[in-house]
């Protein structure tokens, strides 16, 4: 009988593992330090935070998990939302590659790839690790570029994951506007579940809307946001396993942690998107949960489903923050 193959999640977890082989985790601790101390400042666009290979493993140990998760999870969103794969991808900025990792998870394949970033460290962990998996191997390219300048390949699927945050607001603009003019089928943004976070998504989103994409997710309308500038944020979670490394760092005990992000994706074909979108926990009291909803309307709801809904009570009490929900005809 042959061997189950690995899901590329779990390739993807064994190749990080291996990254800090021979480096003291307090040295590793150290640089993942620094780089968020790095990431969470001001970065001109011709500075490239990851400097050598030492910075790109031990930050990518750190990191690429929570960035695959969410990443992963927005793509999903996409798909739950269109009948359609994409026959190739281009990741701006993409730097080791977890987007690269997420797109191979949700759409299983072999297909042409392309990672544009600055950093030439970044892009060659980013190779090593990808040749961990047959199929990513051979079908992405690794590209230095400077991100916010020239125009990138034409793909099916254009990526910008935790990328738009080192970018001044020209460049973020630019960047958006070069993912639209490349991208054949569809766009996905992903950027930390912060209020900077979600502003910048809201700016890629308008810039998308008018460009003349149609929005998949998470919005369930293509309408203004909701949400008054200044009162919230939208963002949801996806759950990351922790390493020894993370525990490290961050000096917890769990065994997971909840990455939070902010995301749109938005297609040049028709999507279906979601009815309503569950914007906040689900609140599950004594024969009642409580929904937060954004609706197809454009508006904000909270909806009340209690036992005597039957299979609907149920379905909400498995409901979770970020999936989509289907209100009764």
């Amino acid at each position: 009988m042959n061997a189950p193959t690995q899901s590329p999640a779990d390739t993807l977890r064994s190749a990080l593992a291996g990254l800090l082989d021979g480096l003291p985790p307090t040295q590793a601790a150290r640089a993942v330090d620094r780089l968020i101390a790095n990431y969470r400042g001001t970065t001109p666009t011709d500075a490239p935070i990851l400097r050598d290979r030492a910075d790109v493993a031990a930050y990518a140990a750190y990191r690429m998990p929570a960035t695959f998760e969410a990443v992963r999870a927005a793509l999903a969103e996409l798909a739950g939302a269109a009948d359609w794969t994409p026959a190739g991808h281009l990741d701006i900025g993409g730097g080791t590659g977890a987007a690269v990792w997420a797109a191979h998870d949700v759409w299983p394949g072999e297909r042409p790839t392309t990672v544009l970033d600055w950093s030439e460290p970044a892009l060659a962990l980013g190779r090593e690790l990808a040749s961990r998996d047959a199929e990513l191997a051979t079908s992405v390219s690794w590209e230095r570029a400077r991100i916010g300048t020239g125009t990138p390949p034409a793909a099916d699927l254009v990526t910008i994951s935790y990328v738009l945050k080192e970018l001044t607001e020209a460049d973020r603009a630019a960047v958006v506007d070069a993912a639209a003019e490349a991208a054949t089928g569809a766009v996905v943004v992903i950027e930390p579940g912060t209020p900077d976070g979600y502003a910048r998504i809201i700016e890629a989103r308008d810039r998308l809307i008018g460009a003349g994409f149609h929005i998949a997710a998470p919005c369930p309308h293509g309408a203004a946001c909701p949400i008054v500038p200044g009162t919230d944020w939208c963002h949801f979670s996806a759950r990351v396993a922790r390493s020894s490394l993370h525990r490290q760092v961050k000096g917890g005990s769990l065994a997971y942690e909840d990455e939070k992000f902010a995301y749109v994706a938005a297609s040049r074909f028709r999507p279906d998107p979601a009815a309503a979108r569950i914007v906040r926990r689900p609140q599950i009291r004594k024969g009642q949960v409580l929904l937060d909803l954004c609706e197809a309307e454009g508006g904000l709801a909270r909806v009340t489903v209690t036992k005597k809904h039957g299979a609907r009570y149920r379905e909400a009490r498995d409901a979770n923050w970020g999936d989509p929900w289907n209100p009764p005809a």
